[in-house]
């Protein structure tokens, strides 16, 4: 049974940026962001039973509004008399892990090419339309299905096209994700699909996580009863959402508050014009949800906070976040540039941004459902602690505590992934010296690399400006995920050949198909018409693309790499790579090395802001325990290798070559390089000696991991233009 809506505790914005989302569907959806067990997944899909229902015409699976069906249905065409239902709006989960053609529908293409019959199967995409379409750790979903998501969610339809037989249905939908920054970031077309972001993180008030508890062992123990609790709430939210949809036509949007919102988007620079349109919608259906008929500048200022702060990234290191000073003195300026000249604005009583709904309550589930004495119903402790969907404030979603530095470990930053947190309100920048980047001098030079310090006191590397790295691939063709890297064979690509399809068909094969039927059709009884097939004819498409990489980078911060200059240089070229990898949808991961042994500072993640802000963190000094290092990189493949075993590993060991931690330094770390090369991972040695006096002790390991040998600045340029450097070689 669902947890219902108005139990969800705190989560002001993320609550409130789903009903007004839910006030109006034109707004475009919602990116809740956030660690783990932040109940992302658990508000949005309460989120469909506050949602009116749906009239359909009957019987049509691709859910056609009666009023205005859509003329190429390809259950239609339907009669304008055609009888009608009514249904729950729905809410569609697409997994991660979905087929192309679950997810678009698919078509019998035996009968397509035997009978000409266009046999459709609704997908996901169709059953989404007018409902709501939820992905959960939409960041990890495979390319070909983000492309899916975007041709739909731009042209409200979805296209279904196989060797020449083509259909398409209307899909409009209200795009709903949920992700954990840790584990890697959206491609910056599909972020901005989404109309609103929040971030949510785990209250840190005692009181509030005992209440979240007491809620979750009530529905856990009884979930009917709980539910039961809570079926008034949730009944008056939806009445508000239905009012409020009623409310929203009639809503004026004053010329005084558009300039605003243009001055605002300007102020912080977003790409395009959808900031603008998102911003003016939602301020519209703020307005309604607070039963105004008018937008205010407090309104504008909500739908700023929601839609502006992912519009805002201009690269993989720079942390998502809206600086609220920097706000509220863009809207103080444009309020002083152009003064309201329609000063009546007044509302219900309550209703301002601290007000909660229509009715001033406090939000659904506030003062005016009543109290329950055990707290695990409307109101009680709910109230003293959650101020509800309605309010503007960040009380609720703001507390996640102060993160702070990673701790420390005998000089080490903590081990784990992280998302680099907080928000980017500061602007600080730290030094890009070989000493311990979260306490190292303040650089003036933002053309070096060093370490952005947001407010939430993380440093996060950033690159150099205009650096690039040269194109590093695996040799061979793998069969690894789709990305952009090295040569695989993928769903998508040049045809390099045919095969029988092992299981479902995946791309058809046309000609290899006709080939092979051609010679049984006397056999089968054709005389003229249709080419006869059968289900053993059929041949897929053997496609070659590129593929995905693991990238694990092995960097040795040991003493003779502490130079600053030397370790600027070898930051500045890891940067490159990670945004190389970013670009090219690898996964990466972090091995450092120094004094007595080998940490992994970041384990397999898609997210590069998380390795930047290890990278930011990584101290130098010590002797330099090359085997220890080699052998760490090797434990984490074979994980990794248990794991995701199609994913190729591509493994990058930034050092001078030099050991000496330990007995018989040089021969351990010989040893160890025959382990990796167990592996089978393919190695790249990236020589940072630098001086007129060199060992070429880099050049020595290469040969022991039987690995390209490249100079650090060999690896970066500052053309436009990439030039491939295989592995092999």
């Amino acid at each position: 049974m669902t947890y219902p809506f108005s139990a969800v505790l705190g989560m002001a914005d993320m609550r409130l940026a789903l009903l007004l989302n839910a006030v109006s569907p034109a707004i475009g959806g919602v990116l809740v962001r956030g660690e783990k067990g932040t109940a992302k997944s658990t508000a949005v899909r309460a989120l469909a039973a506050l949602l009116p229902p749906v009239g359909r015409v009957a019987g049509c699976r691709f859910g056609c509004d009666p009023a205005e069906p859509d003329p190429a249905c390809p259950d239609g065409p339907h009669p304008v008399d055609a009888p009608a239902e009514t249904r729950p709006a729905r809410l569609v989960e697409l997994p991660v892990g979905a087929a192309e053609d679950r997810v678009v529908g698919s078509l019998d293409l035996e009968r397509a090419i035997g009978e000409g019959v266009r046999a459709f199967e609704p997908g996901l995409l169709a059953a989404a339309h007018r409902g709501v379409l939820y992905v959960d750790e939409v960041n990890l979903l495979h390319d070909h299905l983000v492309d899916l998501l975007l041709d739909a969610a731009a042209m409200g339809r979805s296209h279904v096209e196989r060797e020449g037989v083509s259909v398409s249905h209307a899909a409009r939908f209200l795009l709903v994700g949920t992700m954990n920054p840790e584990e890697g970031e959206l491609r910056p077309q599909l972020l901005d699909r989404f109309g609103l972001t929040v971030e949510v993180g785990a209250s840190r008030d005692p009181a509030v996580r005992v209440e979240v508890v007491r809620r979750r062992l009530a529905a856990d123990a009884d979930p009917a009863g709980f539910a039961a609790r809570w079926a008034d709430a949730d009944a008056d939210v939806a009445r508000q959402v239905a009012d409020a949809r009623r409310r929203l036509p009639g809503v004026r949007l004053p010329d005084a508050a558009l300039r605003q919102i243009a001055e605002v988007c300007a102020a912080f620079d977003v790409d395009g014009m959808r900031a603008d349109i998102v911003t003016a919608r939602t301020a519209l259906a703020h307005a309604a949800w607070l039963g105004r008929d008018r937008v205010t500048i407090d309104d504008v200022r909500v739908a700023a906070r929601l839609a502006l702060p992912h519009r805002r990234r201009r690269d993989p290191f720079d942390t998502p976040g809206l600086d609220e000073k920097r706000l509220d003195e863009a809207l103080r300026q444009a309020q002083d540039a152009h003064p309201d000249d329609d000063p009546d604005d007044a509302g219900p009583t309550g209703s301002g941004p601290d007000g909660g709904g229509p009715r001033g309550g406090g939000g659904p589930g506030g003062d005016s459902e009543g109290h329950d004495p055990d707290g695990s119903g409307p109101g009680g402790d709910r109230d003293r602690t959650d101020p509800g969907p309605g309010r503007a404030g960040q009380s609720a979603v703001g507390d996640t505590g102060p993160q702070g530095r990673a701790d420390r470990d005998g000089g080490w930053p903590q081990g784990g992934s992280d998302d680099g947190g907080g928000s980017d309100q500061d602007g600080g920048r730290r030094g890009a010296g070989g000493d311990d980047m979260a306490g190292g001098p303040v650089d003036s030079d933002p053309s070096r690399a060093g370490a952005y310090a947001p407010a939430g006191g993380q440093p996060v590397a950033v690159p150099r400006g205009g650096l690039r790295a040269r194109l590093l691939t695996a040799p061979g063709v793998g069969d690894g995920v789709p990305g952009r890297r090295s040569r695989a064979r993928t769903g998508r690509g040049r045809a390099t050949g045919a095969r029988v399809p092992a299981g479902r068909v995946g791309a058809l094969h046309l000609a290899a198909t006709v080939r092979a039927a051609a010679p049984h059709q006397a056999a089968r009884g054709r005389l003229a018409g249709p080419l006869r097939l059968r289900g053993d004819d059929v041949r897929e498409a053997v496609r070659e693309g590129r593929e995905g990489n693991l990238v694990l980078f092995v960097v040795d911060a040991s003493g003779s790499m502490g130079a600053r200059q030397r370790m600027a240089t070898v930051k500045d070229a890891v940067l490159a790579l990670l945004t190389d990898a970013y670009q090219r949808r690898d996964k990466v991961a972090v091995v450092a090395f120094r004094g007595a042994d080998a940490r992994t500072l970041l384990p397999a993640t898609s997210s590069v802001l998380a390795a930047s802000t290890r990278l930011a963190e990584l101290p130098t000094g010590g002797r330099t325990p090359l085997a220890e290092g080699l052998l760490a990189a090797a434990d984490l493949l074979r994980v990794e290798r248990l794991r995701d075993p199609k994913r190729r590993p591509l493994v990058l060991v930034v050092t001078d070559g030099r050991a000496t931690a330990g007995t018989r330094p040089l021969d351990r770390a010989a040893a160890a390089a025959q382990v990796l090369v167990a592996t089978r991972a393919s190695c790249v040695v990236v020589d940072c000696e630098s001086g007129p006096v060199r060992l070429n002790l880099a050049a020595r390991l290469a040969t022991q991991l039987d690995a390209p040998l490249h100079p650090l600045a060999s690896l970066t340029h500052s053309h436009p233009r990439d030039r491939a450097i295989p592995v092999a070689t």
